[in-house]
């Protein structure tokens, strides 16, 4: 089975398109102006339109608010919204069913009582995305988290897994954990916000080989 990858944080034409070409499933873009790697509504739609159709365009979040949410969605048409707030699941599943889009919720795992609040948003959110627990942003921080929580974890809905992934570790956090996506930002950046061409295809290329015979 081919793991999915997503390469998120991504704000120029050049990142992007290198994300497409080493064989990225998921592009992601930052709509929350506090991070390095923030897009404008603007900027986003115009990266928005490079994104061939077998790729998805991933927007993330931060505790929107139902008009930036409309926005977005009018503006930019992601295929995805990935929530990284703090949205409760009923804030989560009313806006998935409100604007017609597929759902992610970002949730740091720090111990394994986490893990069982990130349980909660089954039948929410369509897809859980685990990241280290948030420190000074929200994700994008380059911290992994300890993957033997996830060993005897009974996740029982689609997920992934985030938080210091970079092309040197790639493989063996897939083959530690099983994990069916894998989300990168920071792993793949030569400095807060600017992504690397070799690095983002050096983490494409380890994490297709992780599961290859």
């Amino acid at each position: 089975m081919t793991t999915e990858v997503k390469i998120c944080g991504l704000s120029t034409p050049d990142a992007l398109d290198a994300a497409v070409d080493a064989g990225a499933t998921h592009v992601g873009l930052v709509h929350f102006p506090p991070s390095p790697r923030h897009v404008t509504l603007e900027a986003a739609t115009k990266l928005r339109a490079r994104v061939p159709d077998h790729v998805q365009t991933v927007v993330l979040v931060v505790d929107p608010d139902k008009a930036l949410l409309g926005a977005i969605v009018d503006t930019i048409r992601p295929d995805i919204l990935q929530f990284h707030g703090r949205e409760a699941p009923e804030a989560v599943a009313a806006s998935g069913a409100q604007f017609d889009v597929e759902t992610w919720k970002a949730v740091g795992l720090g111990d394994g009582a986490a893990l069982d609040r990130a349980t909660t948003y089954k039948g929410s959110a369509d897809r859980l995305l685990f990241d280290a627990p948030p420190a000074l942003l929200p994700g994008g921080n380059g911290e992994p988290f300890d993957w033997a929580l996830l060993d005897r974890a009974d996740i029982g809905m689609p997920w992934g897994l985030a938080g210091g992934l970079t092309p040197d570790n790639v493989a063996r956090a897939i083959q530690r954990t099983g994990a069916p996506l894998v989300d990168v930002s920071s792993g793949v950046e030569s400095a807060p916000g600017v992504k690397d061409i070799a690095l983002i295809r050096a983490f494409c290329d380890a994490a297709r080989d992780a599961r290859s015979p």
